[in-house]
Formats: structure tokens, C-alpha cells, sequence
């Protein structure tokens, strides 16, 4: 890779500010000195395809044992710490894997993100309630995906939008196996729909806003050719 491609390749410099973003980001700078010399960025890159097979086993485990929705927690909190700390620890140690770590990153974020509706779809046995959690991991990559395909046209890479990012998402899987631990999966008969109606609700937020601000950018760009 040239010096060149890499300063004009955006991917490892993200917009949008998340509420624990510079918590996160102090905790972030303390623990990326002090990370052993042998463990390199994309070692804790690949990590997540560890977290995502034990994440499916474990939710398949749930559905006998309630105990393992607490596993399932440390899987989300063990991805949260290797994802957030790849990138910097790849800056830090001059790597140089900038494309590749943009890559291979969000394409584990997105396995991971699916193990996890699948891990769940285990805890439920009626029908509706399967395909409801079908049609969440649909939304749940579309989703994903509006952050990508954004990115490809403005070379801008958001993922915290109105102060909500992948750590406080993190954070509202913990508190729902937490919950469904203490009350049971009689809770998913009217905590899916919701949380489906709600992803549901942000996925054609943010693919019109994002179609309406690309639609203006391109008007412009066609006005001012036209006008020169």
C-alpha cells in the first residue's frame, strides 16, 4: 500500500460522538501502552470469530440453562474490549493494516452482531416469534450496511448516530440477558417486537437521511458543473 492511498482512505478516522465515547476513548489510550508486545492488532481482530462461535453455543445452551445468558454477556463485553482496542493498538504499534483492518473489522462486527440474534432465536419456540427474530437480523445488517455503503460515497464513516454507537448497543444486550435471566424468555413475547419496531424505526431514519444528504450532494455537484 503507498503512503498515498492510505492518507486518502478515511476508514480508520470515524464521525458521530457517542455518550460514553470519551470514556471509552481515555480507557483506550491507558490500555493500549500496556497491551503485551506479542499480541498485534489483528490477533484481537480475529478474536471475534472466537466470540461469535461461542456466542451461538452458548445461546443454543440458554435455552436449557438460563445461567448462560451471564456468558453470553462476557462474549459481548470480550468483543467490545478487542474490538475497541484493535485499531488504536494497530496505530500504536505501526502496523499499517489500515484497509485490512477496516475490512476484516466490520465484516467480524457484522458476523458477530448476527450470532447474536441467532444465539437468541434459540430461547423462543413459537413460530412468529422465530421469524420476528429472522427479520431483525435482516434489519440489523441493512443497518449496517446504510454505515458501509455511506461511506463508499462520501469517504466519511459514521457509526454513532444521536449519541447512540456499538457500546451502549453492547451495553443493552448485557442489561437484556440480565433481564431475561431474572424473568425468563416470556419476556421476548413483547420485548422482540419491540426492539424490532424500534430497529425497524432507525434503519429508515438513517437510510433517508443518508439518501437525502447524498441526493443534495449530488444536485449540488451537477449545479455547480453546469454553472462552470
Amino acid at each position: 500500500m503507498s503512503e498515498g492511498s492510505a492518507d486518502t482512505f478515511a476508514g480508520d478516522r470515524k464521525s458521530g460522538q457517542s455518550i460514553l465515547g470519551p470514556v471509552e476513548r481515555r480507557f483506550i489510550d491507558w490500555a493500549v501502552p500496556r497491551i503485551p508486545k506479542p499480541v498485534m492488532s489483528h490477533h484481537l481482530t480475529m478474536l471475534t470469530l472466537v466470540w461469535s462461535v461461542l456466542m451461538v453455543l452458548f445461546g443454543a445452551l440458554a435455552n436449557r440453562e438460563p445461567v448462560w445468558l451471564h456468558a453470553m454477556s462476557v462474549l459481548v463485553f470480550g468483543q467490545w474490549l478487542t474490538d475497541s482496542l484493535d485499531g488504536s493498538l494497530g496505530k500504536y504499534r505501526k502496523q499499517g493494516l489500515v484497509k485490512w483492518g477496516f475490512f476484516m473489522d466490520h465484516l467480524l462486527d457484522l458476523l458477530f452482531a448476527g450470532s447474536l440474534v441467532i444465539a437468541y432465536s434459540f430461547m423462543v419456540e413459537v413460530w412468529w416469534l422465530r421469524l420476528s427474530f429472522l427479520v431483525l437480523l435482516l434489519v440489523t445488517c441493512a443497518t449496517m450496511a446504510v454505515s458501509f455503503l455511506s461511506f463508499a460515497a462520501t469517504n466519511q464513516f459514521q457509526i454513532a448516530y444521536y449519541g447512540i454507537g456499538p457500546t451502549e448497543i453492547r451495553i443493552g444486550y448485557i442489561a437484556l440477558n440480565t433481564l431475561v435471566s431474572v424473568v425468563g424468555t416470556a419476556v421476548f413475547s413483547w420485548g422482540v417486537p419491540v426492539v424490532l419496531a424500534v430497529n425497524i424505526a432507525a434503519f429508515v431514519v438513517l437510510a433517508s437521511q443518508t439518501s437525502r444528504q447524498l441526493w443534495r450532494t449530488d444536485f449540488e455537484a451537477n449545479v455547480d458543473g453546469a454553472v462552470r
